[in-house]
């Protein structure tokens, strides 16, 4: 099948883990056609890992250190995108993370880290997007996918405000969606548990021993209707689909890819 990707250019934000979502995004968008995948991360070394694994497979690429915090990285990677390949077609805002631990009563967490937590995951967003918005327009094209979450919808999921700020943007998504139409799609992918290195920022980055990383994956897994953990391959099969012309008639939605663990 023919996804439209022939000539499109597109930039895939916190592209840096080698494990992670917006690595695999970045290599099924080039196996997939298009004719350069730009990468960013906050991390420059490892966002080059990433474009060099994309070269590899025949597509340009390019990669830009920038803190999606920063408005001036942020202008920087996209004049850098927009002056090497002359446009973006595709943005995929997969960069994001959780910065306080979790099942924290409300009484002992830090309000500057809620307001920490809401301008990563919500305003870091939307700081790409504004960006990356008036070039799309220019040229009458363009498609988002942001990267969600299924935690909005797992209340006992104990990962409050990165929660909070996912649910705001599934409100950006669907708000940006209908400001922008007809000629900008916005959609976005909500992953539920998935075997990355996220979820050891829920612990402060301190891992667990093999045996309670058995433990609690064996936990997770038994409240999976489809009885597995998800993989960076499954988020990146879905929003490389909403990033096609397959789905031109698709906009404004939220697509839970978490095994059946939001119904």
């Amino acid at each position: 099948m023919d996804l439209g990707f022939k000539g499109k250019v597109a930039l895939v934000t916190g592209a840096g883990s080698q494990v992670g979502f917006g690595k695999e995004t970045a290599l099924m968008l080039a196996k997939e056609g298009c004719d350069a995948v730009a990468v960013s991360d906050v991390n420059g070394e490892d966002a080059e890992k990433t474009a060099a694994a994309v070269r590899d497979l025949g597509c340009k690429s390019i990669a830009a250190k920038a803190d999606i915090t920063n408005s001036p990285e942020i202008d920087a990677m996209v004049k850098q995108v927009i002056d090497e390949y002359g446009q973006i077609d595709i943005l995929c805002n997969v960069a994001g993370g959780i910065l306080h631990k979790d099942n924290t009563p409300i009484e002992k967490q830090n309000s500057a880290l809620w307001e920490d937590q809401i301008r990563l995951c919500l305003f870091g967003t939307m700081n790409v997007t504004k960006a990356v918005i008036p070039q799309m327009r220019s040229q009458k094209y363009g498609v988002i996918v942001n990267i969600g979450s299924g935690s909005t919808h797992q209340y006992r999921m104990g990962v409050g405000m990165y929660a909070l700020s996912k649910y705001a943007m599934d409100l950006f998504t669907k708000q940006l969606a209908m400001d922008e139409a007809p000629d900008i799609r916005v959609n976005c992918v909500a992953p539920g548990p998935a075997s990355t290195n996220f979820g050891a920022l829920l612990r402060e980055g301190s891992p667990p021993n093999p045996e309670q990383a058995k433990q609690m994956m064996e936990a997770m897994v038994a409240t999976m209707p489809l009885g597995r953990i998800g993989t960076a391959e499954d988020i990146a099969y879905a929003t490389v689909f909403l990033a096609s012309d397959v789905t031109s008639y698709v906009t404004g939605q939220v697509f839970h890819v978490s095994g059946g663990s939001v119904m």
